[in-house]
């Protein structure tokens, strides 16, 4: 494939050596930081875009790819919120996308694994269910994208919780019907992401720990071929991938 680029910070140049080593071709980058626009862009020449900037500046990347007709796999996180405008300019283009919090197949595994539990835990009263996620400092976004999809899928599955707080709690505790899952952000940690269900006589623990930024980049690069191998048109997530492989 020949990819662009978007965003050449520490996960694009991860995503740059994944791609390289896998026999494909960096044919476009775009960043702000070393002047490169989307006017360095020539769409014949793209088989693929990958995005990973920023929550303020992911949609109007993905617009800005949609009307060039680039197939585009989105990694960052936080703007979804404005999945509809996305998801018109993208059906409205003909073009095609594939976004997730988190690219990383060992953490979609989790994931399953996690709902699984929860399923199972449902009717079991005696056990309280709580988490937390763990990033380096340099992160922008708290919580993390992985953590909103981890709880989200939790509370769906536990019907004595009906809201998440997310935010640390001063000087009070948690309701009965409150999932507590809040965030630490510190060093260079990549991401380590964990669930408890806890009662008086024992604690189960699920847990992900990233040792690097690799595994992400390699599901990114695997959904852009995914996403390329036919000629699909929408919007899809990397559960439509799973499903083929």
């Amino acid at each position: 494939m020949r990819i662009a680029l978007i965003g050449y910070g520490k996960m694009g140049r991860m995503i740059e050596q994944v791609a390289l080593a896998r026999g494909h071709e960096i044919a476009a980058i775009v960043d702000p930081v070393l002047g490169k626009t989307f006017a360095d862009i020539n769409p014949a020449n793209i088989d693929a875009a990958i995005e990973f900037s920023r929550p303020d500046a992911a949609v109007d990347n993905i617009i800005a790819l949609a009307q060039r007709k680039i197939p585009t796999v989105v990694g960052t996180t936080a703007w979804q919120n404005r999945m509809d405008e996305v998801r018109k300019a993208v059906e409205d283009a003909g073009s095609s996308l594939l976004w997730a919090s988190n690219f990383s197949i060992g953490v979609n595994i989790f994931y399953r694994v996690a709902w699984y539990a929860a399923e199972m835990f449902n009717k079991i009263t005696e056990y309280d269910v709580g988490g937390f996620e763990a990033h380096h400092n340099k992160k922008l976004d708290s919580p993390s994208g992985t953590a909103k999809t981890l709880a989200e899928g939790v509370l769906s599955r536990i019907s004595r919780k009906k809201k998440i707080v997310w935010e640390t709690l001063a000087e009070q505790k948690p309701n009965d019907d409150e999932l507590h899952f809040p965030s630490l952000r510190m060093g260079n940690v990549p991401g380590t992401h964990s669930l408890f269900f806890d009662s008086a006589v024992d604690t189960i623990e699920i847990t992900h720990t990233a040792r690097s930024r690799e595994g992400f980049a390699l599901g990114a690069v695997q959904a852009a071929a995914w996403l390329t191998a036919e000629k699909r048109q929408g919007i899809y997530t990397i559960d439509d991938m799973l499903k083929d492989i």
